[in-house]
């Protein structure tokens, strides 16, 4: 079983900028695919963005693109997302998850797909 821990979530001004990250431990990490989701109150849990085992393909919720990049380092078992231009939209709890690699391009977003998570990080953007 994999354990996740995020941190770097917080309160951040519009247009602003954080990174999260994700810690995993008790599973090889590179035999998994990452993604970080979000959850907004009285919302349903939302794909942000996957990255596949080595990093070579991503996966973009569609009101992310461009603005939030999903990248991982194997060496140290974390997983990140860099977030700019933050809107207020962005406010919710982001979430990590962890999926066994089906391939060098899985990078799925249903939230199926993963069977551990992570606590959750508050991201709030103030207006």
């Amino acid at each position: 079983q994999v354990q996740l821990v995020e941190s770097g979530g917080g309160l951040v001004q519009s247009g602003g900028s954080l990174r999260l990250s994700c810690a995993a431990s008790g599973r090889t990490f590179s035999r998994l695919a990452m993604a970080w989701f979000r959850q907004a109150p009285g919302k349903e849990r939302e794909s942000v963005a996957a990255v596949s085992w080595n990093g070579g393909s991503t996966n973009y919720g569609d009101t992310v693109k461009v603005r939030f990049t999903i990248t991982r380092d194997n060496a140290k078992n974390t997983v990140y997302l860099r977030m700019n231009s933050l809107k207020p939209e962005d406010t919710a709890v982001y979430y990590c998850a962890a999926s066994i690699a089906y391939g060098s391009e899985y990078a799925p977003s249903n939230l199926n797909a993963f069977d551990a998570w992570g606590q959750g990080t508050q991201v709030t953007v103030a207006s």
